[in-house]
């Protein structure tokens, strides 16, 4: 379950957009002053039960809310409406069960670099991979790639198929790198406690300086 993780990312880019904003049009636009300011004011709004809260549920999805009002000392009628808060400021963003790949015969995890003829086509390419079930993941990154994705292929010879005749197919892919994952080591949350107060010291900071 994504909580504090989508939370925290949520809020920096709320924050990197701010400051851009800023950096390229001025003290004086209303929406940069709004942005930046949103980013704080999300992590205000973020109390200790609120992370605790964030902190059972994200290890137990399925935990009921009467064992989690139990181990945070409040009512349930409280942590109910605590989580739908949370939901409403996308802190929460989704639930549910994770399935196994390889328990359906997904037995290839793959990572693909993808490189575009221009970034601008980035959007009609989402589109295009949208339409692959086998791709699960899709970011738009810096550094030698325009994007990452993330696949499930049956064997070898599936994948070579996904990329011969459909992800090398797309208008605008001009290369693709594989690296194909031998074994995942680890896959954890975002610890919640500590990441809220590191950060908002340094972001009231940047914001005192470029709006003295």
């Amino acid at each position: 379950m994504s909580t504090e993780g989508e939370s925290q990312q949520y809020v920096s880019i709320f924050w990197l957009l701010g400051l851009n904003l800023l950096n390229n049009f001025g003290k004086s636009q209303l929406i940069c002053t709004f942005v930046c300011q949103n980013a704080i004011n999300i992590m205000e709004k973020i109390d200790s039960l609120d992370k605790k809260i964030l902190e059972i549920i994200s290890n137990n999805a399925r935990i009921p809310f009467k064992d989690v009002a139990s181990k945070c000392g409040v009512s349930r009628a409280a942590i109910h409406q605590r989580v739908q808060r949370l939901i409403d400021m996308n802190v929460i963003v989704g639930s549910g069960y994770h399935v196994n790949p390889s328990s359906l015969g997904y037995n290839t995890t793959t990572y693909i670099g993808i490189c575009l003829e221009k970034g601008s086509m980035y959007k009609s390419v989402v589109q295009e991979f949208a339409n692959i079930p086998e791709i699960v993941e899709c970011h738009y990154t810096t550094g030698p790639f325009t994007m990452l994705v993330k696949l499930y292929a049956k064997d070898n010879a599936h994948l070579m198929e996904l990329l011969n005749d459909k992800i090398q197919q797309i208008e605008g892919v001009v290369s693709t790198e594989t690296l194909i994952s031998l074994t995942q080591s680890l896959k954890k949350e975002l610890p919640i406690g500590g990441l809220h107060k590191e950060h908002k010291p340094q972001m009231e900071e940047d914001w005192k300086k470029i709006t003295d």
